[in-house]
Formats: structure tokens, C-alpha cells, sequence
């Protein structure tokens, strides 16, 4: 097995134990060995249990973001929203996902996690903005604290 193809392994195991434990009950040990790997070498791969964190902040947005352009994608405006709410929603089935989400906003007092899941959800405001532009009639889901 290559190392990118271990580093996807070990990605894949974090979010389990990170979404049930969160950042500060997971142990690192966990993760290795449900990856079925020495805990030396998650080390090797990933040099701080935050930054395999932040990886899981990132990979948890992409999947976001993903699922709102396949969802818009050969639809426009309203029709688009819509469909990007609808792929959100079922998003939403997936508990660990979920889970892995609360916990991602629970540790945002960590300022490392916290700039990671400000850039990453101002990605998504941002995708999604571009479509409330192209819609003035959209504009009305905006919620009066981003409207100001």
C-alpha cells in the first residue's frame, strides 16, 4: 500500500474516532490502531494530532462543497439553492458526518482549527452567495445577520 493510499486509510479512521471522542478525547493510539497502523507512524504521516484534525476540517467541507456543485450542477439559480439544500440534507443521514461537524465547531477555540474552519466556511458562503447573486429573488433567504 502506498503512503497516500495509508494517509487516506488513516483520514478515513480519524473521522470515525474524531467524530464520536471530538478533538480532545480522541487518542491518537485509537486512531492507528483502527487504521492498523503503529502509532509512530500516524506520526510519520500526520506530525500533531491537530493537524490530522485540520485535515478532517477539510476533508468534511469538501464533501460539503462537492455535494452543492453536483448538486447545482446543470441547474440555475432558485432550481440550483434548491438542489444544494436537498444534497445538504441528505449529507445530513450520514451520523458520523454529522457528529464530526459539531465537534469541528466545538474545538474552534483552538485559533489553528478555528482560521481552518473560517476559511473553509467562507468557501462555502462564498458558492453559495454566487448563486444569490445570479437570483435578486434568492436574496430574500439571506439571513438579516449576514444582510448587514
Amino acid at each position: 500500500m502506498s503512503a497516500a493510499e495509508r494517509r487516506e486509510l488513516v483520514l478515513d479512521a480519524a473521522v470515525t474516532e474524531f467524530a464520536v471522542h471530538g478533538l480532545a478525547g480522541t487518542s491518537t493510539e485509537d486512531v492507528a490502531r483502527r487504521a492498523g497502523i503503529s502509532q509512530p507512524y500516524l506520526f510519520r504521516l500526520f506530525p500533531t494530532k491537530k493537524k490530522l484534525f485540520v485535515e478532517l476540517v477539510d476533508r468534511c467541507y469538501r464533501r460539503v462543497e462537492e455535494t452543492f456543485i453536483a448538486a447545482a450542477e446543470d441547474r440555475m439559480r432558485e432550481e440550483a439553492l434548491e438542489a444544494m439544500g436537498n444534497g445538504y440534507k441528505r449529507l445530513l443521514d450520514d451520523r458520523t458526518l454529522l457528529l464530526l461537524q459539531m465537534h469541528v465547531y466545538a474545538a474552534c477555540d483552538d485559533p489553528d482549527i478555528q482560521a481552518a474552519v473560517r476559511a473553509r466556511y467562507k468557501h462555502l458562503w462564498e458558492l453559495m452567495s454566487v448563486a444569490v447573486r445570479k437570483y435578486p429573488q434568492v436574496a430574500r433567504l439571506r439571513s438579516p445577520v449576514l444582510a448587514s
